[in-house]
């Protein structure tokens, strides 16, 4: 275990050890409520929200994996996250300015680290061939009383579906990044092809068993650790036209709308009265805010004029009704998409 995860860890062991094991939870909207630190929130998030897709390997540790199977267990432990904070943010808080998906790892190292039924034993692992790096992997960790290692690779994606683009209209390659850089597709195929095989590899092999050094197992259960891929987010559809999920998403991915800034007041006014929102600023981009943060759409309208009024990147809002429940919502330039990938080669 890595020493700066030890106090913490037992700690929060110890207030969720006589907790009854009574089942999955199918809702996250209680557990989440629950809490009010933006990291506990997002980690919170990270636990219970969905994959975008279900691909051909094994998906993410379960609950029942990590310890926390049942819901009072897992309010027992965000509750005393919330108490004391401190290992959580000295772990987390040097990326809260950086790239999303650093953010989004570290959240995964402390979960791994710190949930009752697994152990972290490496995060991002470098794989060299001599003097050229092969590639990287993610996370190593095992479940205690377990000698097997598991190899995870995560990522976090937000993709805007393509009324019109690449192949069929449930083609991965339709779903690209805000930005425009990247593509569902192209990073389902990196996973597939090139991150989840990397423990195929001798130098894979070699390299975790010189980083873990005595506490790996055998040999034998060394030469083939079993990969799996954690891949949260959520698709966001073209607004006034309809677009199927693209292929391999999961039945209960988190979905969401996107549209071009000049559609934003026709769409506002068919939203209820009542509505209120507020503008999601990375990498709090996880789990959705807590009501009392949201403003009245009046106020919400002064920000987008502001922030459309030159080239901007697209922006990610959140809208709440108390009947009609929360929106996830990607307004972007009226030029968008400036750019979109091309399918990868297959």
């Amino acid at each position: 275990m890595y020493p700066e995860y030890k106090e913490t860890r037992e700690y929060l062991q110890h207030a969720t050890a006589n907790a009854q094991d009574t089942g999955m939870f199918t809702d996250a909207t209680p557990l989440l409520d629950r809490c009010h630190h933006p990291l506990v929130r997002d980690l919170a998030w990270l636990l219970l929200a969905p994959d975008l897709i279900a691909m051909p390997w094994p998906g993410r540790p379960s609950r029942g994996v990590l310890g926390l199977a049942d819901d009072d267990r897992v309010a027992g432990w965000l509750d005393e996250l919330e108490t004391w904070p401190q290992a959580l943010e000295d772990h987390v808080g040097g990326t809260l300015q950086g790239r999303m998906g650093l953010y989004h790892e570290r959240l995964w190292q402390f979960l791994l680290a710190m949930a009752p039924g697994t152990e972290l034993l490496a995060h991002n692992l470098r794989i060299m061939d001599g003097r050229i790096t092969l590639g990287e992997l993610d996370l190593l960790y095992r479940r205690h009383g377990e000698a097997s290692i598991i190899h995870l690779e995560v990522a976090i994606k937000f993709y805007l579906g393509l009324a019109e683009g690449p192949s069929d209209d449930r083609a991965q390659a339709r779903w690209i990044g805000p930005g425009g850089a990247d593509s569902l597709a192209g990073k389902r195929e990196h996973l597939h092809r090139h991150q989840l095989r990397m423990t195929e590899r001798p130098e894979t092999r070699e390299a975790i068993g010189a980083t873990l050094g005595a506490r790996a197992p055998s040999t034998a259960t060394l030469s083939a650790p079993s990969s799996r891929v954690a891949i949260p987010g959520v698709l966001f559809a073209p607004w006034h036209h309809p677009l199927p999920p693209p292929r391999e998403a999961t039945p209960d991915h988190l979905r969401g709308l996107w549209l071009h800034w000049r559609d934003w007041y026709r769409y506002r006014h068919g939203l209820p009265r009542g509505t209120r929102g507020i503008r999601l600023g990375k990498p709090h981009w996880l789990a959705l805010p807590r009501p009392e943060r949201l403003l009245a759409l009046r106020e919400l309208d002064t920000q987008l004029i502001a922030y459309f009024r030159t080239p901007a990147a697209p922006l990610q809002i959140v809208l709440w009704h108390p009947e009609a429940g929360w929106r996830r919502v990607f307004i972007v330039a009226d030029d968008w998409p400036r750019q979109i990938p091309l399918p990868p080669r297959t």
